[in-house]
């Protein structure tokens, strides 16, 4: 049993993934509290479902792309990772803020894909956390993994230069992800720009991509 908030069959609307349709698992639980965060994974309103009550609802959306496992954060869930992967029909994606080495290494074999974030400090509130997210990545590099990276007007040029590195080191993809409030986006255009042209400056496997499903109202 795990404590899953939502589950849900979706449109992805971030990273280089977007616009696949996917199962969203969310479950409870985060072990990092940043400041923009929007998301309620909290156990409040939770429900306590087996693996063979979400593999029901995988089968009946069978034709999606993957499974999001979600959060919150999913790594704080791994026993119930590694026994619902294994059974389940379509592929894992692992949507995780890429600090929780040991908790990786149990599950790295039954993941397909992984969106790891690179949390800021200017944006998040917290200390910095490259040194944990190098960890991370050179366990996660084994599968398909992207970077993700929100940032707003205090993003440093110091910060620019790790997250570049810090990709360029494991020739992962970095996406850019402008923080939004709703359906409005917190950094105008001119200075969007000019971090992403900072970026490819350092690096050239960088995008801009924002949370598309906003724009179009959906889950």
């Amino acid at each position: 049993m795990v404590k899953v908030k939502e589950v849900f069959a979706s449109i992805q609307g971030e990273g280089p993934f977007v616009g696949y349709k996917q199962v969203f698992i969310r479950l409870c639980g985060c072990n990092l509290k940043c400041s923009y965060c929007d998301t309620d994974f909290t156990p409040f309103d939770a429900k306590e479902m087996s693996t063979d009550e979400l593999l029901e609802f995988v089968y009946k959306n069978k034709n999606c792309h993957s499974v999001s496992l979600t959060g919150g954060e999913p790594l704080l869930h791994t026993d119930f990772i590694k026994d619902f992967a294994q059974k389940c029909p379509l592929p894992i994606y692992l949507e995780t803020n890429g600090t929780l080495c040991d908790e990786l290494e149990k599950v790295i074999d039954n993941i397909t894909y992984i969106s790891a974030d690179i949390k800021l400090p200017s944006v998040t509130g917290q200390r910095e956390m490259f040194s944990k997210h190098e960890k991370f990545f050179e366990i996660a590099s084994q599968k398909k993994l992207f970077a993700k990276a929100v940032f707003d007007n205090h993003i440093t040029e110091t910060e620019i230069a790790k997250m570049c590195n810090l990709c360029e080191k494991f020739d992962i993809e970095l996406i850019l992800q402008p923080m939004m409030r709703g359906k409005d986006i917190c950094c105008d255009p001119v200075f969007i720009e000019k971090v992403l042209d900072a970026c490819l400056n350092l690096y050239p496997k960088v995008r801009l991509i924002p949370q598309v499903h906003k724009f179009i109202d959906i889950q």
